[in-house]
């Protein structure tokens, strides 16, 4: 990746854009700030302030590049869960391939810091960013980039912004996770007309296939592992039929954050084709997991042997009202805190330095800057008490901060982490 841009990063000035850090940090530059190892708690941070603990974090990073590299598969993570750079940086550090993104703007960002392979699990028509991509390819020989295909007329509105390009376009066909699911081509017959488009016009390149199994309708591991054996079948298919005879390897890729068992069985199971295989798995909420909805479904559930992944987020909040022995309220919400798949998960209360276990205390709803707290009789807490919450689905969590604090167990923050959406 792109050291320089990446060093720059450490220069930007804090100021008023960048909520839950100190107020007398403004002007420092992100560096000058890291480099005095504020404590979170006791360093002048305002709440609500999302942090990301160091130590999970690296461990998340260690148990994936492991997992992958235990089971032959190419990484390449999901970025749109954190858009990220400099946790791109530490993924690609970490073993990973590249970094699968999901629109041309989230691709800008990565080429602006040096990302040298993306995977865009999309199809894209905008002939604006098609013209941009061939520049990128034209500009940069190292530079690879692999889209989704999943219509013929989609193939002809790209072959109309791509005409002349020095460079084709690697493109796989996306088969669709079933009727009703989300995109990709439904039919293996639809497939093959696909990759037929694909190989009438020399601004494409036809070299794998690909699709996303946690859209398998009434997902269990039974459907699944038949969908992934579908998408292994279209491969071979092609194959047989002589479409990859002009490249190197052969791209085969699936893998959200709750089946990549299943992708890694059955991957493993791709016979021998005409050309190596590039298995390529793009989990990407590993990164920081949560505390809800990856949590019940992450698959190291299913194999507890293999390792745990563990929630790296808890967004710190305050007691501002506490009107009656049954109910509070705390500074965060909406604008704060992931609320898409599962309310936050009160874990910790912090009074005078002293931390414990958030007793009788659930929250039961979000407006947009407060979090209501339904309390028991066993809950103590009074007004400025610091809340932590931990949450669900961190790709609604990290877009919510452009700057996140990285802090070490003890609360002593390391780094920040800058964020692009």
């Amino acid at each position: 990746m792109g050291t320089e841009a990446l060093a720059r990063l450490a220069e930007e000035r804090v100021d008023h854009r960048f909520k839950g850090l100190p107020p007398d940090a403004d002007g420092l530059t992100v560096g000058e700030l890291a480099a005095q190892r504020r404590n979170l708690f006791t360093g002048g941070f305002a709440t609500p302030v999302l942090a990301l603990s160091a130590e999970r974090l690296e461990h998340n990073l260690r148990l994936m590049e492991t997992y992958a590299a235990r089971h032959g598969l190419a990484f390449a993570p999901h970025g749109k869960t954190s858009m990220a750079p400099r946790l791109f940086q530490r993924q690609i550090e970490h073993g990973a391939w590249g970094i699968t993104l999901a629109v041309p703007h989230q691709v800008r960002v990565a080429r602006a810091f040096g990302v040298e392979r993306v995977f865009l699990a999309n199809e894209v028509v905008d002939a604006a960013a098609l013209r941009w991509i061939a520049a990128e390819l034209a500009a940069d020989p190292a530079f690879r980039l692999v889209a989704y295909v999943d219509s013929v007329h989609g193939v002809e509105l790209m072959d109309a912004a791509l005409r002349g390009a020095a460079r084709p376009v690697d493109v796989v066909v996306e088969l669709a996770a079933g009727e009703g699911a989300r995109t990709g081509v439904r039919t293996e017959a639809e497939c093959a007309a696909v990759a037929d488009a694909v190989a009438a016009t020399p601004a494409l390149r036809l070299v794998g296939v690909a699709g996303y199994e946690g859209e398998v309708p009434r997902a269990d591991p039974e459907r699944v592992r038949a969908w992934l054996g579908r998408l292994v079948a279209l491969a071979v298919d092609f194959d047989q039929a002589g479409r990859f005879a002009g490249v190197d390897e052969i791209v085969v890729s699936a893998g959200g954050s709750a089946w990549f068992d299943a992708v890694a069985e059955i991957f493993a199971a791709i016979p021998e084709l005409s050309r190596p295989v590039l298995k390529l798995l793009r989990s990407g909420a590993y990164v920081s997991h949560d505390d809800g909805h990856y949590r019940k479904l992450t698959p190291f559930n299913r194999v507890p042997e293999e390792g745990a992944l563990e929630p790296a987020f808890r967004l710190w909040t305050q007691v501002v009202s506490r009107p009656s022995p049954e109910q509070a309220f705390v500074n965060a919400g909406k604008r704060d805190a992931a609320y898409d798949l599962d309310l936050p998960f009160a874990q910790v209360v912090r009074r005078d330095g002293v931390e414990r276990p958030a007793t009788g205390i659930t929250v039961t709803a979000l407006s947009d800057q407060h979090a209501w707290l339904r309390t028991g009789p066993e809950a103590d807490l009074a007004v400025g008490d610091w809340v932590g919450l931990g949450l669900s689905h961190p790709c609604t969590s990290f877009d919510k901060w452009p700057l996140i604090p990285l802090a070490e167990a003890d609360g002593t923050v390391v780094d920040y982490v800058r964020t692009f959406f």
